[in-house]
């Protein structure tokens, strides 16, 4: 049971340890990449933006279950003489807080979304609008609105005086819009990124990081959904006509994706009438993820066993060294 128990308490050493490093390193270049990533299709700025945003939890996550684990196990013997140090036992604790912080958030915002949308959809009758995937429950409201709620069991809710404001062909753009959210699961990205474990989320990068991914969100949908210039223009005037007579957005789960919300309503409306709203990534950019991936994975195979006994090494330096 001891060795069971000290080697969990270096490998939650190893993740705080690579956690904060790479919470630093993404701090300190997101803003230079976010900008950088401004001319690239919205569906890979996207992709890049909740990539970064979680590096420092999967990254650390992984190499504590991949690369340390069977390091520890497989080179640690089991008559170790080492004592519990008084660094790596705080890492270990603090660690503990930060995984337990981002469990408490996630199941926060997973259950204010439960419990709002389920006052909405009790609030609510439902219809059959055609072309939606998913349950859609009109909800007499004074304002227009479209929002698509839930993780696992999406709902899409719309107000009447959206219905009544909005042309058949409008209506259709907008409900192909809230598709494109749900065929990206854009809302299981926000409840990723709310729950997610790194120092990361204690920095004022990680909302600088959140919001350019969902305006590159809000813009990828916008580009699913406008698959003919008639589409988009029809996207964009629902937007605005909704943008008319809402001056203040309704409150919204923390887990949900409205047609019109935050501040990105004026660029995707631009981006849709002058037909710049393009997903696709092109065939170079593809070639080159695909040929990046394959060299990392042949890297991380040739160097594995090395890495290994690597990481052993200094998990017996960092032993001694530290108090």
């Amino acid at each position: 049971m001891i060795y069971f128990l000290y080697g969990a308490t270096l490998a939650f050493t190893w993740f705080l340890a690579l956690n904060v490093t790479l919470s630093l390193a993404v701090a300190a270049t997101a803003r230079r990449v976010s900008g950088r990533l401004m001319s690239s299709a919205p569906a890979v700025r996207a992709r890049v933006l909740l990539m970064l945003r979680l590096l420092p939890a999967v990254a650390s996550i992984v190499f504590v279950m991949v690369v340390f684990l069977p390091s520890f196990l497989e080179l640690e013997p089991r008559d170790f003489d080492e004592a519990f140090g008084f660094t790596t036992t705080a890492f270990a604790v603090l660690s503990c807080v930060l995984l337990s912080a981002a469990l408490w958030r996630g199941a926060a915002a997973l259950h204010d979304a439960v419990k709002r949308s389920r006052s909405w959809i009790a609030a609510a009758r439902p219809i059959a609008l055609p072309g939606s995937p998913v349950p859609v429950f009109c909800l007499d409201a004074p304002t227009p609105a479209m929002t698509l709620v839930g993780v696992f069991r999406p709902r899409l809710l719309v107000t009447r005086p959206l219905l009544e404001l909005l042309t058949a062909e409008e209506l259709r753009a907008a409900i192909s819009h809230e598709i494109g959210h749900l065929s990206s699961w854009d809302n299981l990205k926000r409840l990723a990124m709310r729950a997610t474990p790194d120092a990361l989320s204690a920095l004022g990068a990680s909302r600088k990081l959140e919001h350019d991914w969902a305006l590159a969100a809000e813009h990828a949908a916008d580009a699913r959904a406008a698959h003919n210039p008639a589409t988009g223009l029809a996207l964009a005037s629902a937007l605005l006509k909704i943008a008319r007579l809402t001056p203040a957005v309704a409150s919204t789960p923390v887990l949900a994706s409205p047609l019109v919300g935050g501040d990105a309503l004026v660029s995707r409306i631009l981006r849709l009438m002058d037909g710049s709203a393009e997903n696709r990534p092109s065939s170079s950019m593809q070639f080159a993820t695909v040929a990046a991936l394959a060299g990392l994975l042949v890297t991380v195979i040739a160097t594995y066993l090395p890495l290994l006994a690597t990481v052993h090494q200094v998990s017996e330096v960092l032993v001694r060294v530290l108090p």
